[in-house]
């Protein structure tokens, strides 16, 4: 906490998107069609299969965990997961800076040490809820996780390599390659100085008090709480002090909420207010359809915010038309979810449709629809979980 608030960066109330001009109701369904990228069918593409297979998300009924385990923590591998030796590997630290750094994994292990407990949630999560669909990861609901992570401040290591005059923007190079919008690249991202220094960002080298498996960035990763997952660079080999802006391909194009390819639009950033609940009941195996005897069901979940803590999360069990207050439970830390509780007995047997809502301190609220964008980013719109209520054996 510093000067009496529990989130540490001097962090905006509400995302810098939210009073951007959209299409108009009767321009958008017949624009947004026509444009590259995206996929009008509800049949899944062979690329967005492909992606799939390889990335994976958080089982729901998880949500009973604090603390996610490593194995079942989402994964976004945006390339190939590097192979790398942490005897050789060391992490350089350049750029506008007095003095540059080289540090071993040993070396970083012996310094100043901090465990936070932080959630993580992919920008993507909720893409393939919008339609059109924008074509890349398949998220639905489940890019999300909270971990301990275990590191060492990065604003130490940046005091001691002594940041210059000229140094406005940090940035974070991975040693994973790929292509993407046409070039080879190595994904790298960068933050703006001040969001950089705050005292909560860490190199991190361990997970849940484990080393960082090789998927979640071994040796080292950045660890970002309140941004979105693409922030936390993983497999890091690279700090660069910048005297400009990064104009990068994952910063100037990826990871940008426009309408069109043509528009600059604006960056993604801090996690949008979202809750979670783990579906009651008991699924059906192909549809994962939820069926529920008729009794009294206690419907728990999780609810995060990268704007400000959460301080109401609202229940309905008619789709939205009527809401009921959850009771909140503990975080383990500022920077991690909130538990939530809400009892719900239902009137009678039939199909219900669940929904869950998360208001966050500095008043931003989940909405029941979000607004569209080509990259199918920061889509926050309630969760909806149907339910068939049975007569009670």
């Amino acid at each position: 906490m510093r000067n009496g608030r529990v989130f540490g960066a001097p962090a905006p109330t509400s995302p810098p998107w939210a009073c951007e001009n959209r299409l108009t109701a009767t321009d958008e369904t017949r624009t947004r069609t026509e444009l590259p990228g995206v996929e009008t069918s509800e049949q899944i593409t062979p690329a967005e299969l492909r992606l799939a297979t390889r990335n994976h998300g958080f089982p729901l009924e998880a949500l009973s965990y604090d603390l996610t385990p490593a194995g079942l923590h989402y994964l976004l591998v945006h390339y190939d997961i590097p192979v790398v030796d942490g005897e050789s590997w060391r992490l350089r630290i350049g750029g506008s800076v007095a003095n540059e750094l080289s540090l071993s994994l040993e070396e970083l292990r012996a310094r100043p040490e901090v465990t936070l407990a932080v959630t993580l949630e992919c920008a993507g999560n909720g893409r393939a809820q919008l339609s059109p669909r924008p074509v890349s990861q398949p998220w639905l609901l489940e890019a999300v996780g909270t971990a301990e992570w275990t590191g060492t401040p990065l604003r130490g290591l940046l005091d001691e390599a002594g940041v210059d005059g000229c140094g406005v923007e940090v940035l974070f190079r991975g040693l994973d390659r790929g292509v993407e919008g046409g070039r080879q690249q190595q994904f790298e991202r960068s933050l703006p100085l001040a969001e950089a220094t705050r005292e909560e960002v860490l190199l991190a080298y361990a997970m849940n008090g484990r080393p960082l498996p090789p998927q979640h960035g071994f040796p080292l990763r950045l660890v970002v709480p309140g941004w979105y997952g693409m922030a936390s660079v993983k497999w890091l080999e690279r700090i660069i002090v910048l005297d400009r802006p990064f104009e990068g391909y994952q910063q100037a194009r990826g990871y940008r909420l426009r309408q069109t390819p043509d528009e600059p639009g604006v960056p993604v950033s801090r996690m949008m207010p979202r809750s979670l609940m783990a579906p009651p009941g008991i699924p059906d195996f192909a549809t994962r359809e939820r069926m529920l005897e008729l009794r009294p069901c206690t419907v728990q979940g999780r609810a995060w915010s990268g704007f400000g803590p959460i301080e109401r999360v609202e229940v309905s069990a008619d789709g939205g038309a009527g809401w009921g207050e959850a009771r909140l439970g503990p975080q383990p830390s500022a920077w991690a979810w909130r538990s939530w509780q809400w009892v719900w007995e239902p009137p009678g047997t039939g199909v219900y449709e669940l929904c869950c809502r998360a208001t966050d301190s500095a008043g931003n609220v989940q909405p029941l629809r979000a607004p569209w964008n080509l990259g199918g980013y920061a889509n926050n719109q309630v969760q909806r979980v149907p339910v068939v209520v049975e007569p009670a054996a």
